[in-house]
C-alpha cells in the first residue's frame, strides 16, 4: 500500500510537469507598425492555435520543452514561420509581417479564403483605390463578392443569397450598427456608418454564420476599427466631397484615438438623374474611436458616431423615353414643389475588456443608437404620355411624338417623422481550455420606436380622377394611396449564446468544428427562440491544397419595426418571427495559372423558409404585407476566381446563381373570360369567372445570374501608375405594381442591371522624395491622384418604376377599365471625377 501511493505521487508529478505549457506571447504588427488583429498563429501538426486581438496581441500555448512549427498567417500579407526548439519559460516573440498579394504556400491557403469559422477575410488596401461612387468603399468591395447583389450604385445596401437589406447584420469593434428607417432613394441615403479610412480589418459571410452574431436571415458584415501605434493623418478631396482622418498614441502607450471626418456634397453626381432640379444634398459625418489600458487585464474603448444628413430637392422637369421598339413612348413632367429630408443619428458604445487569467477573458459593451428623422414633401406634377414615330424610312421625323396617349396629373404630399432609441448592454466571456475555445454571452437590447405617418397621392388623369366615389348623385375625389398613422412601440430583447470552437483529427484528415446555440426572446410577441448553429473547416489529407467547409443552422429574424407596419401604417400584433433553415457546402481550391497563384472558391446552399412576411420594393423603399405569411426557398451556387490576372495585383470574379420563390398563405385571385375563354376585363364580356391559386411566384431579389469583379493593371515598370476596374452585372428582377404581388410572376424587366466603373491612380509625391525648395511639401508622406470615370458604358440603369394610371376615352362619366403605365425610375449616368489623398 505504502508503495502504491509513491507510484501515484510520482505518476501525477510526472504528468503534472509533462503537462506544463508555456506562453509565446507578443504584438504582431504590419511593416509601418500597424497592429494586425485577427492573425491566426497555428503550431502545425497540432491543436493549439490562437488569433491576435484587436491590438495585435497573441498568447499562444503550447507544452514545454517540446519543438514545434509555428505559422503567424493573415490575408493579404506572407506568412511568418518560427522553428520553436522548446523551452521551460514563456517567451515574448513579437512579430513584423511583411504584405504581400497572396500566400504562395498552399498549406495556409486557408488564411486568405475563410478564417477558423468560416468567415471570409476581405482585403483592406484596396479601399483607397476602389471606383466608388456612394463614398461607401467596404460596401461596395462586399457588392463584388459572392453572393451579394445590388441594383443602386448611389446606396451602401445589398441583398444576399435571396434576402432583402432588413437581414443583413453589420457590426462595428462588436457592436450591432443601424441605419436610417423612412430613406426611400439612394440619393437619399447619403453615407454609411463605416468609414474606411478607420477600417483595419474586414470579415463577411454569406450564410452558415456563427451562434455569436445575432438573429438575422442572409449575411454578417464584421468590422474592426483600427488600433493606432503612432500618428497617422490623412486627407481626401474630390468633386463629390472629401474626407480626414488623424490617429495617435500617448507616450506611455496606453491611449490611443483614431477619428474620421466625411463630408459629402452629391449635387454634381445627381444632375445626371433625369429628373432635372436644384438638388442640395448635404452629408456630415463624425467618428471616434478611442482605447484606454488602464492595466495589463483592464483595459476601455469607446466610440461614437454623429452624423447629420440633409437632402432637400426642388424638381423641374424630366423627359423620359421608354418602352419597345414596337411601341416606343415618351413620357414628358413638368413639376413643382419641394422635398425635404433631414436623418440626423447619434451612436456611442463603451467596452470594457478584463482578462482574468491566461484562458479567461470578460467584456462588457453596452451602446445606445438615436435617430430623428423627417421626409416632407409636396410636388405636383403635369405629365403627358405620347407614341413616339418608328418608321425608320421617315428619318426626318423618326423618333416624334406621333400621338398623345393621355395627359395627367399627380400630386404627392408627405409629412412623416420618426424617432428611435435603442439601447443594449451585454456581457461576453473567451474561454480556452485544451483544444477548446468557448465564447458565451447574454444581451438586453430595449427598443423605443415612435413616427407619426401622414402621407397621400392624389392622381387625376384627362380632367378625370382615377378613384371616384358617387353617393346620392354626388361625386366625391378619393385618394389614389392615403397613410395616416401614429405608432410608439416598446419592445424589450433578451438573448444568449454558447459556442465552441475544436479542432481534432479523423485519420490524417484535419477538422476545424465550431458549433453553439442561441436563444433569443422579445415581449412584443413573447416567442421564445432556439438557434443552432455549426461550421466545420476540413483539410483532406489527400490533397492539401484543397479545403472544404461544411456549415448551416436555423436562422430567425424577429419582426422589428417595418416588418410590423402595413402600407397604411397600422401595427400587427403578435407578428412571429421569419425562419431560415440553411445548408451551406464550400470548397476552396488553391492553384497556379501563368505560373502565378490564384485561389477558387464556389459554395453551394439551400435555404427553407417559412414564417415569411411578404414585401415589395420601391427603390430602396420595403414595405411589407404585414398581415400576410408565406413559405419560400432559395438555393443557388456562388464561385469566385482571386489571384494575379496582372502580375503583382490581386484581382477577382464572382458569379452567383440564385432562385428563391416564396408560396403565400391563402393566396389567390379571380380571372375573368369571356364566350371565346380569354381574360377580359371588360365587365360586359365576362361570362365566367375562375379561382387561380398562384402558388410560388419570385421574390423581389429573385436575379438569376450576379457577376462582381475587381480588376487592377499598371504600367510595366511604373507601379506608380494604375488602373482599377470595379464592374458589376446583376439579371432582370421581378416587379409588380404597388401593392399587386401577385403579378411578380409575369412582370420583370427587360434589361439588367450593368454597370462599370474605373480609376486611374497617379503617385504625385512619393515616401522616398525631399523637396528642398520646397520644404513645406515635406510634410506629406505621400499624395496620390486619382482620375475617375463612373459609368463607363453611360448605361443608365433602373431602380425602379413609377406607375402612371391613364382614363381611357370614353364618354362614360364613370371610367369603367384602367391602364398602367411602368416608367422607369433610371439612375445615375456617366461621370467624371477627380480625386486627391494626402498622406502625413
Amino acid at each position: 500500500m505504502k508503495h502504491t501511493l509513491i507510484y501515484i505521487i510520482i505518476f501525477f508529478i510526472s504528468t503534472n510537469v509533462y503537462s506544463q505549457k508555456i506562453k509565446i506571447y507578443g504584438t504582431i504588427t504590419d511593416s509601418k507598425g500597424q497592429k494586425l488583429p485577427g492573425v491566426t498563429i497555428r503550431a502545425l501538426e497540432t491543436n493549439y492555435f490562437c488569433a491576435s486581438d484587436y491590438q495585435g496581441y497573441y498568447e499562444l500555448k503550447i507544452p514545454s520543452n517540446e519543438s514545434f512549427t509555428i505559422v503567424y498567417s493573415y490575408i493579404s500579407f506572407e506568412n511568418d514561420t518560427l522553428l520553436w526548439a522548446g523551452s521551460e519559460t514563456s517567451k515574448e516573440m513579437n512579430i513584423i509581417m511583411g504584405q504581400s498579394d497572396f500566400e504562395l504556400n498552399p498549406i495556409y491557403a486557408i488564411a486568405n479564403f475563410v478564417d477558423e469559422t468560416g468567415m471570409e477575410r476581405v482585403s483592406t488596401k484596396n479601399l483607397t483605390i476602389l471606383p466608388d461612387i456612394s463614398g461607401n468603399a467596404v460596401e461596395t468591395m462586399i457588392k463584388t463578392g459572392m453572393g451579394v447583389a445590388s441594383n443602386n450604385e448611389m446606396s451602401s445596401q445589398y441583398n444576399v443569397r435571396g434576402g432583402n437589406f432588413d437581414e443583413n447584420l453589420i457590426y462595428v469593434n462588436d457592436v450591432q450598427i443601424y441605419r436610417p428607417f423612412l430613406v426611400r432613394s439612394g440619393q437619399q441615403e447619403g453615407m454609411s456608418f463605416i468609414n474606411s479610412d478607420l477600417v483595419s480589418n474586414i470579415k463577411f459571410s454569406a450564410g452558415g454564420f456563427d451562434a455569436k452574431y445575432d438573429d438575422k436571415m442572409s449575411s454578417v458584415l464584421d468590422i474592426v476599427y483600427r488600433t493606432p501605434t503612432g500618428f497617422d493623418a490623412s486627407v481626401s478631396l474630390s468633386l463629390l466631397g472629401a474626407t480626414a482622418h488623424i490617429e495617435n498614441i500617448s507616450k506611455n502607450k496606453k491611449f490611443t484615438y483614431i477619428a474620421g471626418l466625411r463630408h459629402k456634397r452629391s449635387e454634381y453626381l445627381l444632375k445626371t438623374l433625369e429628373i432635372e432640379g436644384n438638388y442640395k444634398p448635404v452629408f456630415t459625418d463624425f467618428q471616434l474611436y478611442s482605447t484606454y489600458n488602464l492595466t495589463e487585464k483592464l483595459s476601455f474603448s469607446f466610440m461614437t458616431n454623429i452624423a447629420d444628413n440633409v437632402y432637400n430637392f426642388i424638381p423641374t422637369y424630366s423627359d423620359e423615353t421608354f418602352g419597345t421598339f414596337g411601341q416606343p413612348l415618351q413620357i414628358s413632367a413638368y413639376y413643382e414643389g419641394q422635398e425635404k429630408d433631414s436623418y440626423s443619428t447619434f451612436f456611442g458604445s463603451f467596452s470594457t475588456d478584463y482578462k482574468v487569467n491566461d484562458n479567461l477573458k470578460l467584456r462588457f459593451i453596452t451602446s445606445s443608437y438615436y435617430t430623428i428623422e423627417a421626409e416632407k414633401y409636396d410636388i405636383d406634377a403635369y405629365y403627358s404620355l405620347n407614341q413616339l414615330n418608328t418608321q425608320l424610312d421617315s428619318t426626318e421625323t423618326a423618333g416624334d411624338s406621333i400621338l398623345n396617349l393621355g395627359v395627367g396629373q399627380y400630386l404627392m404630399h408627405a409629412r412623416n417623422y420618426l424617432n428611435a432609441f435603442i439601447n443594449d448592454f451585454s456581457v461576453k466571456a473567451y474561454w480556452s481550455v485544451k483544444s477548446h475555445y468557448f465564447q458565451f454571452g447574454v444581451k438586453y437590447q430595449r427598443e423605443q420606436i415612435s413616427d407619426v405617418l401622414s402621407e397621400w397621392k392624389y392622381v387625376d388623369s384627362a380632367g378625370y380622377s382615377t378613384t371616384i366615389d358617387r353617393i346620392d348623385e354626388v361625386q366625391f375625389v378619393r385618394l389614389y394611396t392615403s397613410t395616416k398613422s401614429q405608432n410608439n412601440l416598446l419592445t424589450n430583447r433578451f438573448s444568449g449564446f454558447l459556442q465552441d470552437s475544436y479542432s481534432f483529427n479523423l485519420g490524417l484528415t484535419k477538422i476545424k468544428l465550431t458549433y453553439g446555440i442561441r436563444a433569443s426572446n422579445n415581449d412584443y410577441n413573447n416567442e421564445f427562440l432556439i438557434s443552432p448553429r455549426f461550421s466545420s473547416l476540413i483539410t483532406p489529407h489527400w490533397d492539401k491544397k484543397w479545403f472544404f467547409r461544411l456549415s448551416g443552422g436555423v436562422y430567425y429574424q424577429s419582426p422589428f419595426y417595418r416588418e410590423l407596419r402595413l402600407f397604411d401604417g397600422t401595427i400587427i400584433e403578435n407578428q412571429k418571427s421569419q425562419r431560415s433553415i440553411q445548408v451551406i457546402l464550400g470548397a476552396y481550391y488553391t492553384l497556379k495559372i501563368w505560373k502565378r497563384p490564384f485561389k477558387f472558391s464556389t459554395e453551394l446552399y439551400f435555404k427553407k423558409m417559412d414564417n415569411l412576411i411578404p414585401y415589395e420594393l420601391d427603390n430602396l423603399r420595403i414595405r411589407y404585407y404585414a398581415d400576410l405569411n408565406a413559405k419560400g426557398f432559395a438555393a443557388g451556387a456562388d464561385f469566385k476566381l482571386y489571384g494575379e490576372f496582372v502580375p503583382g495585383t490581386d484581382s477577382w470574379i464572382s458569379v452567383s446563381f440564385l432562385k428563391t420563390m416564396e408560396d403565400i398563405e391563402g393566396d389567390f385571385y379571380n380571372k375573368y373570360v369571356d364566350t371565346a375563354g380569354n381574360t377580359t376585363n371588360n365587365p360586359y364580356a365576362v361570362v365566367d369567372t375562375v379561382v387561380v391559386y398562384p402558388g410560388y411566384i419570385p421574390r423581389p431579389s429573385d436575379q438569376l445570374i450576379s457577376v462582381g469583379m475587381f480588376f487592377q493593371d499598371y504600367i510595366p515598370g511604373n507601379d506608380n501608375m494604375k488602373v482599377n476596374l470595379a464592374f458589376f452585372f446583376n439579371s432582370p428582377a421581378p416587379f409588380n405594381p404597388p401593392q399587386q404581388y401577385r403579378f411578380r410572376s409575369q412582370l420583370r424587366s427587360a434589361f439588367p442591371y450593368l454597370r462599370a466603373d474605373i480609376g486611374f491612380s497617379f503617385l504625385i509625391i512619393s515616401p522616398q522624395r525631399n523637396f528642398e525648395k520646397f520644404g513645406f511639401l515635406n510634410i506629406f508622406e505621400s499624395v496620390w491622384g486619382q482620375i475617375e470615370i463612373f459609368n463607363l458604358m453611360g448605361i443608365r440603369n433602373i431602380a425602379s418604376f413609377n406607375w402612371m394610371e391613364l382614363v381611357p376615352n370614353t364618354t362614360n362619366p364613370i371610367p369603367i377599365s384602367y391602364d398602367k403605365i411602368a416608367v422607369p425610375n433610371r439612375l445615375t449616368g456617366r461621370l467624371f471625377n477627380f480625386k486627391i489623398t494626402c498622406r502625413f
